[in-house]
């Protein structure tokens, strides 16, 4: 009897040990290729702008993942994909605002493919791009190449043909008749012209509790690493709030707000837009602001954000090409020295589908349209820039930025020092049509763009019309 107990004892242990080996070989299966996101991550990396339908001749997410090594190249560590949802149909828009619906010609209406923005249904992808297995596809191609993945999501409103309508209108803000209706301008009580959506009422806590669960999915289902939240500032604090908190229960996510509203940092964002700044250099590119007007954006920044808030620069983006024109258009002889800038000064650089192939043209928002693929200048600018932010630590911008210090910022010229631990990072601009001269600190340095060894010994530098350097110690 002792005999038969200890070989059903031992056969129990066996087969714990059996299930033990089975349960970690599963654990091992599934494990990420890619680290959690994390605040080292965010202090060197690059984002970059998915346009997944106007990316390629395709338009798919297949199409888009095979360039993904080509966008490691750049030093991108973030890939935003604008929204991958459905389109609705009904109120779906033309390109000169009107509804497809009164488009007679039916290929003609074909052409129109809607806004990204107005979306039928949160928990599937868009036919256009592909299959759900395709998405996947791509964020684990991502992952494997070191880059993590946010996805664009629209909570502030749904399209119009989007199950909520019929199923809780109760979900959506009415008018005194009833009736839901597309997003007011509270400043004004008239419509924003966005006709092809319905506005979402954030006094119902039942839609808010189901559309932190369509969040959750997506973190589930495939794996991306966070969001970016369209037109964040019109959706309350708290409710973003809620969302990151219990997002991270799953997995550490990055979280971006199309804003500029510092109490979404506080604790729901990790990164805002530089709209301001953005609009700043637009007008010094025109002639219309200078340096100074610069300085002083950052010494406002400064009073009204934490130090572990991050700003998100750019020269270029989807509403930017879209509706205000190119860099050909807004920056017709300076782009290099403004991108450069983007770089260095603190924060997170951008790069929208596109910029890095010199696009010059309006990508069309509600058509289908690509971008170019030929490799030039700009491409290699934005490759080396991409090196030198991932790689020194004084152009550190996340949780733990380096220290900045603009020394000059008179006549048009920019002189920004950054600096963390032991390494130094010096950029030099002349901001001016005009050739100027500019006094640079004693010093040894490594001019970074040409690779070669220069002396400063305290006089003044000619410099010519929007000319830059970026000097490294």
């Amino acid at each position: 009897m002792k005999k038969l107990i200890l070989i059903l004892l031992l056969a129990t242990v066996f087969a714990s040990c059996k299930q033990e080996q089975k349960t970690d070989k599963t654990v091992a299966e599934t494990t990420d290729d890619i680290a959690p996101v994390s605040t080292e991550m965010m202090e060197s990396a690059v984002i970059y702008e998915a346009n997944i339908r106007q990316y390629s001749p395709e338009g798919t997410f297949n199409a888009f993942a095979k360039d993904i090594p080509v966008l490691k190249e750049l030093g991108v560590k973030v890939i935003w994909i604008m929204p991958i949802n459905p389109i609705s149909e009904v109120k779906r828009k033309a390109t000169d605002g009107s509804f497809t619906s009164d488009i007679e010609d039916e290929e003609e209406r074909k052409k129109y493919l809607g806004s990204y923005y107005s979306v039928s249904d949160y928990k599937a992808v868009n036919p256009e791009f592909g299959t759900m297995e395709d998405f996947k596809n791509l964020v684990k191609t991502a992952h494997k190449n070191g880059i993590y993945v946010i996805i664009d999501w629209v909570p502030n409103h749904t399209g119009w043909d989007h199950p909520w309508i019929t199923e809780h209108p109760e979900w959506y803000t009415q008018n005194e008749k009833g009736e839901i209706i597309d997003p007011l301008n509270p400043d004004t009580g008239e419509s924003w012209g966005w006709t092809d959506v319905a506005d979402l009422n954030y006094d119902n806590q039942d839609m808010r509790n189901e559309m932190i669960s369509d969040l959750k999915y997506w973190l589930n289902e495939a794996d991306i690493d966070g969001y970016r939240m369209d037109v964040a500032h019109k959706v309350p604090v708290d409710f973003f709030e809620r969302v990151t908190k219990e997002l991270k229960t799953i997995k550490p996510v990055f979280m971006l707000a199309e804003a500029e509203q510092p109490d979404l940092l506080v604790n729901a964002f990790d990164m805002q837009y530089g709209w301001e700044a953005h609009h700043i250099l637009n007008h010094i590119a025109k002639g219309e602001k200078t340096v100074k007007d610069f300085e002083d954006y950052m010494t406002k920044i400064d009073s009204t954000l934490q130090d572990d808030d991050i700003n998100m620069n750019f020269v270029t983006n989807h509403d930017e090409n879209s509706w205000n024109g190119t860099l050909k258009e807004r920056m017709p002889n300076n782009k290099e020295i403004f991108t450069a800038l983007t770089y260095v000064m603190p924060g997170m650089p951008l790069v929208y589908s596109g910029q890095e192939y010199d696009m010059s043209h309006r990508l069309k928002f509600f058509e289908k349209d690509s971008i170019p693929k030929t490799k030039g200048k700009y491409f290699d600018l934005l490759k080396k820039l991409g090196q030198l932010k991932n790689s020194n630590p004084a152009l550190n911008g996340g949780k733990n930025p380096a220290s900045y210090k603009i020394l000059n910022s008179e006549n048009n010229a920019l002189v920004l020092e950054r600096r963390k631990g032991n390494n130094m990072i010096l950029f030099i601009g002349n901001f001016s049509n005009e050739g100027n001269k500019i006094n640079v600190p004693k010093g040894n340095f490594l001019d970074y763009m040409t690779n070669t060894q220069v002396e400063f010994k305290g006089d003044d530098m000619e410099i010519n019309p929007w000319e830059y350097k970026i000097l490294v110690k």
